[in-house]
């Protein structure tokens, strides 16, 4: 069987640090798959890893088959991975329409002489065409049409977080990583958030997420994968998470 991301012995060392050790992993179409684990324990790098912000020290990742080892960011994200960031990476000057469709102008085609937009010819203004039509429809996903002339600086936190999903929806992804997404957000915005990441994957959307709201990650994931001090050690359905001897000792503090 071809997993749609498969991860294979893949290791990251910083210096002394061995931030993700030998991990092997899958992420199959259509699912919803949670990474827990504790403070360092390498999840926001093995998202780097999968989506080409930080180069493998050894191992691979594949994509539809295809390895992404060595490749750039912007060449991963034209194969179909999209992603958020555990920190927002908004442009607080630009407007909430132009952050969005930087997600669009990234995946798609150079226009004419490699153009922003395409320049003035009809291949240009088709281009510019389906830009807009990416941003008007991942605004509309998230539910930020009626600010798209604002400046995303004057946005609360919470709709900051649907922005940066909205840019990574706009590149049309196959499978999404989502990092830390509810991370800043009160209750009734986590719930709300939760429904949606749910909408999205009930339209057809590989997600992945890193999420240290347990609840969260429990009660809308189909499968968790855990890590602890660079090492995968353990990987399953929630249910068989929450009694993990390792997952206890390890995430939650319970000796085994």
């Amino acid at each position: 069987m071809t997993h749609l991301l498969d991860v294979r012995n893949a290791s990251r060392r910083f210096g002394g640090v061995q931030a993700v050790n030998d991990v092997t992993a899958h992420v199959d179409e259509g699912e919803l798959v949670g990474l827990i684990g504790p403070n360092g324990a390498g999840k926001t790098t093995l998202f780097n890893l999968m989506s080409g912000f930080t180069p493998l020290s050894s191992g691979t990742v594949a994509f539809a088959g295809r390895t992404i080892n060595g490749m750039k960011p912007n060449q991963v994200a034209r194969l179909g991975i999209g992603r958020t960031f555990q920190n927002l990476r908004v442009f607080p000057n630009m407007s909430v329409f132009d952050n969005v469709s930087v997600g669009a102008v990234g995946t798609l085609p150079q226009g004419p002489a490699g153009a922003l937009f395409g320049g003035f010819t009809k291949a240009g203004s088709e281009r510019a065409d389906a830009i807009s039509r990416r941003t008007w429809e991942a605004l509309e996903a998230v539910g930020l049409t009626h600010l798209a002339g604002e400046l995303a600086a004057n946005l609360p936190y919470g709709q900051r977080k649907y922005l940066e999903i909205a840019r990574a929806l706009a590149m049309r992804p196959r499978f999404l990583i989502l990092d830390e997404p509810a991370a800043g957000l009160n209750d009734t915005e986590t719930r709300a958030l939760a429904a949606f990441i749910k909408r999205l994957h009930g339209q057809g959307l590989t997600i992945m997420l890193v999420e240290h709201d347990m609840g969260l990650v429990m009660g809308i994931c189909q499968r968790i994968l855990v890590l602890a001090s660079g090492r995968k050690i353990a990987d399953g359905p929630p249910d068989a998470i929450r009694r993990d001897p390792a997952v206890l000792e390890a995430y939650l503090g319970v000796e085994s």
